[in-house]
């Protein structure tokens, strides 16, 4: 007889991260969510055990000399994992998609345009046929040769690199120049070929004015500095560059993020003049399809690109073919609230959120027949309004004949599924045990689940009831015209809470962390201007290496380290605050130099970390570890939780500030010496906004923040709440682009944007307290902002 399958994915022991030795049973075919507060270890349950496990089954099949060409993460720690089928991944990537990436390549739409203009285009009178690569800004065949496919070009001029013409070469008329000794050589150089370095630059002959900024010649000279008198004087040969090609190579081929964008400050970006910014070769453009250009279709909304092909005259079977496919492939991209996005659009510029939505679309239209998905907070930066459509596609992913692991936050995605996985109780080393394996409903008898208490039991907003605060002046923008926002006017009021919403698309990040920051960092030095500082916190991560960690971004580690360098011990050594420090030699362990771990090359198997070793995983030498602090080495003060530092740093002011600013921001579990690198974007702002928590001033300071309460659970977004709105009690103002109606319902001030997104938005609908908002015909966000005031 024919045994049934077990339709389960069944794990036994799951040890990864914080969780402990998790035992959880999922059913397959169905839409399970993964639950929990910020920290609780779903995640590592969702990704680093079950998408690991999955991929590193799927590896094995792989032959051997090509896995050495595919970045594998390791084996995760779990004793089994039965019942799972193979798993594609769509987490929120917080690393940066390069500047050629774009909408068309990430949905591979672009693919599919290129071939519908080489196969069924229109071409001039005798013009070659063109393969599709002659059709892509990214390839040679296709790229304009002006500004290799780029489509603006970087230019700079005398007024740029010579600011102040008043000022003498040695005064350092040429601001674009380095600064220091590299700087100071370049002067001398310009000496020793007889140039007059003491006259205003104003003063100079024009031709030799010309020659110092742009000439591409490189002369070596003799040079003999003049220094302090009790210095040697060695002359040196100096080699000459040019202030025009001293930036173009800065800008170009800098690692340096800082220098690369001092560069920047001296040129002017515009649209290269031999393909007016459309980025491909003639032969290319001279190619139409339903009257219009590549670059004309690639510039327009997907919505009107789907009216373009939908209307395009029938013109072979080539053409119908194409042209259906690329319809079905916008399709879910639109049905998702994109339809406002271009191909064009580069990646960069794309929230995460609308990054990882992309890549959903693309996997609607894949086709794939029983695989597991794993999305990560697919609803973050979404609209409720666009949150109805995601759900949807969730159901089609699954009628599809597939099973869909979702991490997620949002209490409508929780509402909608089939199952719940509710990991807690809490963050950190007092969470990573499953509260609950079943249907939502049996999630209200969980007495210590923290998102049992949201679903059922929605809590009273801890910021209502209470009277609308008043505003102390404002600052008005008028005439923004930047992306899709077109002569908008605003105004933002002062010593109030204000939240701006609007659909995906409709403006709200261009309007807030362009305009508004722009106008306030413009005129914070003003006479009168009633905005002192500026701080914008954004999701960005904290430190792109294991070597950045929590304590190092805060200062608390510099604390830290003076109090070992203070103790007895490293005194009688005559050791100073770097022998504590992992990242430089000297206290260091060597063996590992300072990382804690060590790469094992397995050669066909994925690379492997393992402790170093020599020093156990403690980051420093035997000797360093010798020194103690009340009773703790330094390696052990990094591998506290912030909970734990609070109590035992409690005496020491300096520390205790930095502690008890995480603590209330939510981030008591996180370990002092945990790495940037294992932080969410969510973590990494609320570390952000801790450290700025710490330092406050009186002086009124407008806090930016974009989206702060993306992959926060409820019960985090109160606590973060509750920082916020004392930042705007203290006497500052807080400006928040923010999705959660309950959030919105909180604000004293509502700026709603819209009424869709793209060439439908840019427009300013609404713009009141929360229950004018909320009454506002023809408002995209009225509707849910009604029901979160209970109106």
């Amino acid at each position: 007889m024919h045994q049934s399958t077990d339709p389960y994915v069944r794990v036994r022991g799951a040890r990864e991260h914080n969780l402990r030795g998790v035992d959880v049973d999922i059913p397959r075919d169905a839409l399970t969510v993964f639950t929990g507060v910020s920290g609780s270890g779903k995640s590592s349950l969702a990704f680093g055990t079950l998408y690991a496990e999955a991929q590193r089954r799927y590896f094995e099949s792989v032959a051997p000399y090509a896995r050495r060409l595919i970045h594998q993460i390791g084996a995760p720690k779990v004793d089994s994992v039965t019942g799972l089928p193979p798993a594609v991944s769509l987490e929120q990537r917080r690393s940066t998609p390069g500047s050629r990436s774009s909408v068309g390549t990430v949905t591979l739409l672009s693919n599919s345009l290129r071939m519908l203009y080489s196969r069924a285009g229109a071409y001039p009178p005798g013009a070659e046929r063109l393969d599709s690569d002659a059709f892509s800004p990214n390839t040679a065949a296709g790229a304009c040769p002006s500004c290799h496919g780029i489509g603006r070009i970087h230019r700079t001029d005398e007024q740029l690199l010579v600011p102040d013409p008043d000022l003498s070469i040695r005064q350092g008329a040429i601001a674009a120049w380095p600064g220091a000794w590299q700087g100071k050589n370049l002067r001398d150089i310009l000496e020793a070929l007889g140039h007059d370095v003491d006259a205003p630059w104003r003063e100079l002959p024009a031709r030799d004015r010309e020659w110092i900024l742009f000439t591409e010649e490189q002369p070596v000279v003799t040079v003999h500095p003049v220094r302090e008198a009790e210095r040697i004087q060695r002359p040196y040969q100096g080699t000459y560059m040019s202030a025009h090609r001293y930036v173009m190579r800065t800008f170009a081929d800098s690692k340096s993020a800082s220098l690369r964008a001092r560069a920047e400050k001296f040129l002017t970006d515009s649209p290269c003049p031999a393909c007016e910014g459309r980025r491909l070769r003639p032969e290319a453009l001279a190619v139409t399809f339903a009257g219009r250009t590549i670059a004309e279709l690639a510039a327009a909304a997907l919505t009107e690109l789907d009216g373009v092909l939908a209307s395009a005259p029938p013109g072979g079977e080539a053409a119908r073919v194409l042209t259906e496919d690329l319809r079905a492939r916008i399709a879910p991209v639109m049905e998702l609230g994109l339809g406002y996005l271009s191909l064009d659009r580069t990646a960069p510029s794309l929230s995460a959120g609308e990054l990882q939505r992309l890549r959903l679309a693309t996997q609607l239209k894949s086709g794939l027949f029983g695989v597991v998905y794993v999305l990560d907070e697919p609803s973050a930066g979404l609209h409720p309004a666009d949150t109805e459509a995601l759900l949807s596609v969730l159901d089609r992913l699954k009628a599809a004949g597939n099973t869909v692991f979702v991490v997620e936050h949002h209490l409508d995605v929780v509402r909608h599924a089939d199952w719940l996985v509710d990991v807690g109780p809490l963050a950190g080393e007092h969470g990573g045990r499953v509260l609950h394996s079943g249907p939502p409903a049996g999630l209200a008898d969980v007495a210590e689940s923290a998102t049992a208490r949201h679903l059922f039991a929605p809590l009273e907003s801890p910021e209502r009831p209470r009277p609308v605060r008043e505003a102390r002046g404002a600052v008005r923008l008028s005439g923004v015209d930047r992306h899709n926002l077109r002569g908008v006017t605003a105004e933002f009021p002062l010593g109030v809470f204000t939240a701006v919403t609007g659909v995906s698309g409709s403006g709200k990040s261009t309007l807030v962390g362009q305009a508004l920051a722009g106008e306030v960092a413009g005129r914070l030095a003003e006479p009168g201007f009633p905005v002192r500082r500026l701080v914008e916190v954004d999701q960005k991560p904290i430190g792109r290496t294991p070597r950045s960690n929590l304590a190092t971004y805060t200062g608390l580690f510099d604390v830290v380290r003076r109090l070992f360098t203070a103790s007895d011990e490293a005194r009688a050594r005559g050791w100073k605050a770097g022998r504590f420090s992992f990242n430089v030699p000297g206290g260091r362990c060597e063996t590992c130099q300072g990382e804690g771990f060590v790469s094992v090359e397995l050669l066909f198997l994925p690379s492997t970390y393992a402790p170093c070793p020599q020093c156990g995983g403690a980051r420093y030498n035997a000797e360093t570890l010798q020194v103690r602090y009340e009773g703790l080495t330094i390696a052990e003060v990094l591998s506290l939780t912030v909970e734990a530092a609070a109590a035992f740093f409690a005496e020491v002011p300096a520390a205790a500030r930095s502690l008890r600013a995480l603590e209330d921001i939510g981030l008591g579990y996180l370990r002092l010496g945990q790495p940037a690198t294992e932080l969410s974007g969510g973590e990494a702002q609320r570390i952000k906004l801790a450290t700025e928590l710490q330092r406050l001033r009186r002086d009124h300071t407008l806090y930016l923040l974009d989206e702060p309460t993306t992959g926060l659970h409820p019960a985090d977004v109160r606590v973060l709440l509750r920082q916020l709105h004392g930042l705007v009690e203290a006497g500052h103002s807080v400006v928040v682009v923010e999705h959660d109606m309950d959030v919105v319902a909180g604000a004293d001030w509502v700026i709603d944007l819209g009424p869709g997104g793209g060439a439908e938005g840019g427009r300013v609908v609404a713009s009141g307290t929360p229950s004018e908002v909320a009454r506002t015909p023809g408002s995209r966000t009225a509707g849910y902002l009604a029901r979160a005031l209970g109106v």
